[in-house]
């Protein structure tokens, strides 16, 4: 190429967080993007969060059946600035604060005619081999998976909306009804962000387990959720003590952990909800006949579908504060310092953040 030329955007690179290989993360050159096309958006990209299935491929290279088989960009949890929209794009303008859904399905899938989209065998989701993330400095977006942020919300806020949505997304399938006595097993960043949402959904009381306690610091400001120590006392021990016998109105398991599938059907009231939101790495024992004896409704969530819209708008009303639930920030100079965080699981993180751009 000539000296003096310059550079189409297929011809340029930016710097991006990328995995060559399991505890190996590079930041270095990628292709640029190529010009933006009718329906999507060019987004400079300020926040990312760093996830547990970034961490997950960064120590072990694979999840089920997604293997890291060529180097990737990590990264889905992001919020940024619209930089350029492309034709047709009526909802979006430059400059606007946004957030986005990884998760692209094919539009003309059944699952998404029926409003599945989450489960299209076709989705291309952000950071799942083999499609690249969003740790660079801009991505191209389909607008339709593109929200505005509201003005009560920060664009580090906006990058948490993502695993919010998920939470939302379970709460939605669980039904709840206002006065639901709720328990939540696992409090690490979607046990948490699970009983938030359940709590601002109409839930009188939210009990939610773990064994590290200092996860709780981060639902002391919420008076209707209660933490009980796993270490100390048991969930479906509690729950039954506080509601004279009788159990939970819905149960999630957010732990993914095959120890809490031993007295998870102990929890729920009879006719009650169990949402399993956890994936647990290998399958897990289902004692069917003590869910039968019961009559329970057991809902499963795959990420999320149309969920995006009310996860923006209830992290925006005031019985939500998710900023509160950011421990550290790193400039993304610093990414494997940040991903090696991720990895050390201290008890006291719920989550992670990179910044990509801004001050």
């Amino acid at each position: 190429m000539n000296p003096t030329t310059v550079p189409t955007p297929q011809e340029k690179t930016m710097d991006a967080v990328v995995l060559e290989r399991p505890h190996e993360i590079q930041i270095r050159p990628v292709p640029g993007l190529g010009q933006v096309g009718p329906g999507d958006v060019r987004i400079g990209v300020h926040t990312v969060g760093i996830c547990g299935s970034d961490v997950h491929y960064y120590t072990h290279g694979r999840i089920g059946p997604y293997v890291v088989e060529a180097p990737m960009v990590l990264g889905h949890e992001a919020s940024g600035t619209v930089l350029e929209v492309g034709e047709g794009v009526t909802h979006l303008a430059v400059g606007d604060r946004v957030c986005m859904e990884p998760g692209i399905p094919n539009p003309r899938s059944r699952a998404s005619r029926l409003g599945m989209y989450n489960v299209d065998p076709d989705v291309r989701f952000w950071a799942t081999p083999p499609v690249h993330g969003c740790l660079q400095p801009e991505v191209l977006h389909p607008a339709d998976f593109t929200y505005k942020l509201p003005d009560q919300l920060s664009l580090e806020e906006g990058a948490l909306i993502e695993p919010f949505a998920v939470a939302v997304h379970a709460v939605t399938k669980a039904g709840i009804s206002p006065g639901d006595v709720v328990a939540v097993a696992g409090a690490g960043t979607i046990g948490v962000l699970t009983a938030i949402a359940a709590a601002a959904s109409g839930a009188s009381c939210v009990y939610i387990s773990d064994v590290a306690p200092e996860k709780f610091a981060k639902i002391e400001a919420y008076p209707t959720i209660h933490p009980v120590d796993a270490t100390r006392q048991d969930l479906a021990e509690v729950v039954r003590e506080a509601t004279d016998g009788w159990g939970a109105d819905v149960v999630f398991e957010a732990s993914g952990n095959p120890r809490a599938f031993a007295s998870l059907w102990e929890t729920p009231a009879p006719g009650g909800t169990v949402v399993l939101v956890g994936i647990p790495v290998d399958p897990v024992p289902l004692d069917v006949a003590a869910a039968q004896a019961r009559e329970l409704r057991i809902e499963t969530v795959f990420r999320y579908a149309n969920a995006y819209s009310r996860a923006i708008e209830l992290a925006a009303s005031p019985s939500v504060d998710l900023g509160d639930l950011i421990s550290a920030t790193y400039p993304v100079e610093e990414a494997v310092a940040a991903f090696e965080r991720g990895a050390e699981a201290r008890p006291d993180d719920t989550k992670i953040q990179i910044r990509v751009a801004g001050a």
